[in-house]
């Protein structure tokens, strides 16, 4: 029996409240890190799909020989993806630059602009760089997707 002048929650009152909250925030913490997870994949696939474009269309370009003479064992392929960035000076009176990215984009699991290279003399599945050219790019994460492949290999 409860006073007219007392206020407030009793002890069990209190217990099931907190029971109640706890049990919703376990619920709630793998949606929300599966949530974040499915960004993380969906950035790095639209940031290795820019920079890729970017490498082939050097490539492109320097077969057609727009970029003038290209450095020996490159194959045409940029050599640094700095290059992308700064861009190639065209031959011609003129000075342009051509460039081909606007920035290199931070790896969203690894939070840095550094990533893992490949040239087209190393081994596809090779995880380290000859430094010959850029031929390909890969995260330098070690975590795997759901599926269970390596995020180094998309």
């Amino acid at each position: 029996m409860r006073r007219k002048n007392q206020r407030g929650l009793t002890l069990v009152e209190l217990i099931v409240a907190f029971t109640i909250m706890l049990i919703l925030t376990t619920m709630a913490v793998p949606l929300a890190r599966s949530k974040v997870r499915v960004m993380r994949e969906r950035e790095l696939r639209y940031d290795l799909r820019e920079m890729r474009s970017a490498i082939d269309k050097y490539k492109d370009y320097a077969d057609l020989g727009y970029l003038g003479p290209q450095k020996l064992g490159t194959n045409n392929w940029p050599e640094t993806l700095d290059i992308l960035v700064e861009g190639v000076k065209l031959p011609g009176p003129d000075g342009k630059k051509m460039r081909f990215l606007r920035r290199i984009p931070a790896d969203p699991f690894m939070g840095k602009t550094e990533w893992g290279m490949r040239s087209d003399q190393d081994d596809p599945k090779s995880l380290s760089w000859g430094g010959q050219c850029v031929f390909d790019i890969y995260s330098k994460t070690q975590e795997k997707a759901a599926d269970g492949k390596s995020y180094s290999e998309w």
